[in-house]
């Protein structure tokens, strides 16, 4: 069990990111232990074969250690919405003796895995060609998935921005996840690594994740900023998404694309989530939708680079009209 201690400023500087790197990282679990992460079964099996040849070893055995895994691989993003190479950059400025104590730490009382030697003996060589292998691992296993990967987590983050402007921190931490409580200015983060941390000025990061499931971590250790990686909401539809179906009367009405539009957008969703669902191109997907907001049936707002959809309350009285017509004729 992890105990973090607020204190007046440390609650005001509570803040959201969202970090691809962490999710290329800790997906290699998954990879390891296909049975204790079934909700990730569809990845898991369209992402094995497309790594043939791929020797993922190094990232394994970072991922092994008993208790602690080592923070350089996934540094705590800066800022809201960070790219993964920017990632790659600044684990790569990581200094050679923060690479060494971090493995080190994760590995005290330990065999140190024949693998991770060279990182003690050589970290700066070290890093670079674990930098090379993630780059090639994220092109064949995540980039093809990040767009709604990262719409999910975006999702996430508004749902939570929501909760902290409807009922201060203390509905946030108390509707986060099952393992943290929130109780006299004190977070405890439940699981089998012991500690305290003392939030200050450092404020705390909070990370919504798709492969962190079904557990929460924390991150503790300077010189990195304290850190909570929560599982995000909805992460068992990712894989498969339920099909749209639109009301024929809709339809008829507006159109079956800009129907099946109006029935998807029941939460918010970007340009790239929803031409891959309805499989259309971006960019007829941002035709109907100009329309749509020109109607007034759906509003759309910037998050970070993203712009997420959602109907409009005139949207919704005229999807639920129409499923309710539906309903009373059957």
């Amino acid at each position: 069990m992890i105990e973090a201690r607020f204190d007046t400023e440390a609650l005001t500087r509570v803040r959201f990111a969202i970090s691809p790197m962490f999710e290329m990282t800790r997906s290699v679990r998954a990879l390891k232990d296909p049975a204790g992460s079934a909700l990730h079964l569809p990845w898991i099996e369209q992402t094995l074969p497309r790594l043939d040849g791929l020797d993922l070893t190094p990232l394994l055995a970072l991922q092994s250690a008993p208790e602690y895994h080592p923070d350089f691989v996934h540094p705590p993003p800066s800022s809201p919405v960070v790219e993964f190479e920017d990632e790659l950059e600044t684990m790569l400025e990581t200094p050679d003796e923060q690479v060494v104590a971090e493995i080190r730490y994760a590995y005290e009382g330990e065999q140190l895995p024949e693998v991770l030697e060279r990182f003690i003996e050589n970290p700066r060589r070290a890093i670079e060609d674990l930098a090379a292998l993630m780059r090639e691992y994220w092109e064949r296993a995540h980039a093809d998935h990040w767009a709604r990967m990262r719409s999910l987590l975006e999702h996430d983050v508004l749902y939570r921005s929501r909760q902290i402007a409807d009922g201060g921190t203390a509905r946030l931490f108390c509707d986060l996840d099952p393992g943290v409580r929130w109780s006299d200015g004190v977070l405890t983060i439940g699981g089998s690594c012991e500690g305290q941390m003392d939030l200050d000025q450092r404020g705390l990061l909070l990370m919504p994740s798709v492969f962190v499931w079904p557990k929460v971590t924390a991150l503790t250790l300077e010189p990195w900023q304290p850190t909570v990686v929560y599982p995000a909401r909805g992460v068992g539809m990712l894989w498969s998404p339920d099909e749209c179906t639109a009301p024929e009367a809709l339809e008829r009405l507006v159109g079956r694309t800009r129907a099946a539009l109006l029935s998807a957008l029941d939460s918010p969703r970007s340009t790239t989530e929803l031409a891959g669902e309805l499989g259309l191109t971006a960019g007829a997907i941002s035709q109907h939708l100009a329309v749509l907001r020109d109607a007034g049936l759906v509003s759309g707002r910037r998050v970070a680079r993203s712009v997420l959809y959602l109907r409009s309350e005139q949207g919704d009285a005229l999807v639920d009209g129409s499923t309710s017509r539906e309903t009373a004729v059957a």
